[in-house]
């Protein structure tokens, strides 16, 4: 009871600090007038990442041996299996929920199309690289951290920012002020940034209790159950910003994220860890990149991403791996 007390707890704890970030974003790419893109598929989409990005570090680096490595590269690979899926499944979701009958896609700005590229062009060699020497994946890693350099830069120049007229709700910490001082947005985000690492703190340590009590395997629980706790904030984070009609935003914390994920985090995994990945890890790698393929293709051509798009195809391939792990025994 405790647990599950301490679970209900953190995502209470999550959803406010989610609230408070997304606003104090916002304001910071207001107030320094910064593209969308650098906001929302940069500064709050890695700020997000770093519940998820901890467990693989502290697990390789602190673990024991081969199971401290198989839990790493679990969670490694199971954020941008999450964040094809399960995040691609609540978009949707949302969008049918929340937006109105005629509007229930979503509709990013264009550069949400070279996030989706980005990750189609270097999560292949993320996977070929357990078949190279160690010399061999140590220059794979640089390459996959010089990418990531590469998206910053691209994401930090292009696309549309933050007008004067823009709307926005005035900063939490300071409804009295029309145009509120950079320290107080500052210090909003970094309080948010940490309630949201706190509770997803939380959560993880109650999904791992039990978990643990349930006698399930360390890998299936760090492919499958701590992604799906860590991932809470960023699912939270764009789930509010469709609420105000922000899809540029909401997508991008998501494709930001898998960006981050999949190249700058394998690369220290490949840095830290024999990189040998197992035929479940190969598995959930090989799906996430064709979901993300199907949302690229479909992006491309129609300048939208349909709600029922992202809820099938996410949902389909989530519920594929489980009957592959649970009935067929892949690890």
């Amino acid at each position: 009871m405790i647990y599950v007390l301490k679970l209900l707890l953190s995502l209470v704890v999550i959803l406010l600090g989610a609230k408070y970030f997304t606003n104090g974003m916002e304001w910071v790419g207001k107030k320094y007038n910064l593209t969308h893109g650098a906001v929302g598929s940069l500064f709050a989409a890695v700020g997000t990442a770093l519940p998820e990005t901890l467990i693989p570090i502290l697990a390789i680096v602190f673990g024991t041996g081969e199971l401290g490595h198989a839990i790493g590269i679990g969670a490694i690979l199971g954020a941008p299996f999450m964040l094809s899926t399960i995040a691609f499944v609540v978009l949707g979701t949302a969008a049918l929920i929340i937006k109105d009958r005629a509007s229930r896609h979503l509709v990013p700005a264009p550069t949400i199309s070279f996030d989706f590229f980005f990750f189609l062009s270097v999560f292949p060699f993320v996977i070929g690289a357990a078949f190279l020497p160690s010399w061999g994946r140590q220059l794979v890693a640089i390459g996959l951290i010089l990418g990531y350099g590469y998206f910053v830069y691209y994401t930090w120049v292009h696309g549309e920012r933050f007008e004067e007229d823009d709307t926005i709700e005035p900063l939490a910490f300071g409804r009295a002020f029309s145009n509120p001082p950079a320290w107080l947005i500052v210090t909003q985000v970094l309080l948010a940034l940490g309630a949201i690492i706190g509770g997803a703190r939380l959560f993880v340590d109650g999904v791992t209790f039990l978990s643990v009590h349930l006698g399930v395997p360390a890998f299936v629980f760090a492919l499958l159950i701590a992604p799906i706790a860590t991932e809470m904030p960023e699912k939270f984070n764009s789930v509010i910003w469709i609420g105000e009609n922000k899809d540029s935003l909401a997508l991008g914390n998501i494709t930001g994220a898998m960006a981050f994920q999949g190249s700058l985090i394998p690369a220290l995994g490949m840095v830290l860890t024999p990189w040998k990945l197992t035929p479940g890890a190969f598995w959930s790698a090989a799906m996430a990149w064709v979901s993300v393929l199907i949302a690229y293709l479909f992006f491309r051509q129609k300048r939208y991403l349909s709600s029922k798009l992202l809820i099938i195809s996410g949902g389909t391939f989530y519920v594929i791996f489980i009957i592959l792990v649970v009935f067929f025994g892949v690890r």
